[in-house]
This record gives structure tokens, C-alpha cells and sequence, in this order.
């Protein structure tokens, strides 16, 4: 009985701070002094992402592979009077992930908090037609940059105690996509990379976790959607979200 009263405690405990998350009833600037770098972040979810952890108060660094990219987006934010700033970075590219946590370091002393969002799918049709320079292309960008660029942050965030890694997969990862196949293969991926990372790193204080947002209106999407498969989404249970808003509770509970 009593083991049965502490489980419904920590229980009402948790839905209460969900609650307090998503009516934001919630202790202000809850992730202040603290450094996020989210890759892929001038567009769409990415940045969303940012926005939200710069108005909970983090130090954001944005990024993306083109420079006016990222003026754009830091000039948007700093505009809404929010700490951002950015940096080119293909996550593809080793120099450009070092140039990503280098900046951090410099202008905030240290990495808190990685979204890695960065993701690319360059093909549409048959898994039985995808060429060996696509599943290169996909993998080499949605699934061993996302290891590597979580590599790079490591050592900044055990320096400061540990940190929090959050990688974007997708609900394709549960669903797949018509026609997406090697997508829907490294959002896959990156459950099972988030599932061991978690655990390697769990002795550094460092928490991982995979975001699985459904289909998100965003130019990233436009391609597939133009290509005639909302019948085929339908049939499978998946709804076309108009907003990013539903992401923000799951991504303050883990950033936290």
C-alpha cells in the first residue's frame, strides 16, 4: 500500500509539471545561462526549436550550411530580442562541426544543449531504386553526422557537469513514409542511436533523447507532399500539422 501511494504521488507529481509546461505556469527563463547549439536551424523545426529554448532563456547558437541562412534567422530572433547568434555548419563536414562548438565555447563558455536537427532525403520511389550514392548521402548526413556532432559537444558538456542531447527523428521511424524508404531507414537509425548513446553517456550526467514529430508543414516537407500521398498518409493514421507548437512541451522536459 505504501509503495502503492509514493508510485500515484510521483505520478500527479508528473502530470502537474506537464500541466504547469503546457499552460505555461511555469518559473521563468527555466533553461538561463544555459548553451544550446541546434544544427539545421534558419527553416522550419529547427527553427522553431531555437526560438523556444532562446525564449526560455538559453544562449542559442543557430546554424546552417548557408550564410545568409543564418543572418536571416539571427537577425528574426534577435529582433524578438532573444540571445542568438550563428555559424555556417555542413554536419556533414568535420571543420564545420568543430567551427559549431568552437563558436559556442568562445562566445558562451561552454555547450549545454545540442538539437540535432540537420537531415537531408534526396530521393523519392522505390527502396529497389535507390543507388548507393543516396543511401551514402542520407546516412552519411541523418544518421553518422548526428553521432559525430553528439561526439563533438561531449567532452564541452562534461566539463560542465553534463548536458542534454536532443536528436529529431521522426514519426517515419514508426510509420514509414510511402516512397521514403532510406529516410524512413535513418530516422529508424536514430532511435537505436539515441537508445545507446543514452546509455554510454548517462555515467557523464549527459540525458538523450529522440523527438518523433509527424508530418510538419515546412519547405523541408513540401517535395513529399506535392507528390501525391496525403490519400496514402490518411490511411495510416497520420495527421498534417499546420504548427510546431505541439513540440514544445516534449523539447522543455528534455532540455531542462
Amino acid at each position: 500500500m505504501h509503495k502503492a501511494g509514493l508510485l500515484l504521488g510521483a505520478c500527479v507529481r508528473s502530470w502537474k509539471s506537464v500541466r504547469m509546461a503546457s499552460s505555461g505556469v511555469a518559473r521563468r527563463d527555466p533553461l538561463a545561462n544555459k548553451v544550446a547549439l541546434v544544427t539545421a536551424s534558419t527553416d522550419g523545426i529547427g527553427l522553431a526549436i531555437a526560438r523556444r529554448l532562446a525564449q526560455d532563456g538559453a544562449h542559442v547558437v543557430v546554424s546552417s550550411r548557408k550564410q545568409q541562412n543564418v543572418d536571416r534567422a539571427v537577425a528574426a530572433l534577435q529582433g524578438e530580442g532573444l540571445s542568438v547568434t550563428g555559424t555556417v555548419c555542413h554536419v556533414g563536414k568535420a571543420e564545420d562541426r568543430e567551427r559549431l562548438v568552437t563558436t559556442a565555447v568562445k562566445l558562451h563558455g561552454g555547450i549545454d544543449i545540442l538539437v540535432s536537427n540537420a537531415a537531408v532525403n534526396p530521393f523519392f520511389g522505390n527502396l529497389m531504386d535507390v543507388t548507393e550514392e543516396v543511401w551514402d548521402k542520407i546516412l552519411d548526413i541523418n544518421v553518422k553526422a548526428t553521432a559525430l556532432m553528439t561526439k563533438a559537444v561531449v567532452p564541452e558538456m562534461e566539463k560542465r557537469g553534463g548536458g542534454s542531447v536532443v536528436i529529431v527523428a521522426s514519426i517515419a521511424a514508426y510509420t514509414p513514409f510511402p516512397g521514403l524508404g532510406p529516410y524512413n531507414v535513418s530516422k529508424t537509425a536514430l532511435l537505436g542511436l539515441g537508445k545507446n548513446l543514452a546509455i554510454e553517456l548517462a555515467h557523464s550526467n549527459i540525458r538523450v533523447n529522440c523527438l518523433a514529430p509527424g508530418i510538419i508543414k515546412t519547405n523541408f516537407s513540401q517535395v513529399f507532399l506535392a507528390g501525391g500521398n496525403l490519400r496514402e498518409l490518411g490511411e495510416k493514421g497520420l495527421e498534417l500539422k499546420e504548427g510546431l507548437g505541439r513540440l514544445e512541451i516534449n523539447l522543455q522536459m528534455r532540455c531542462q
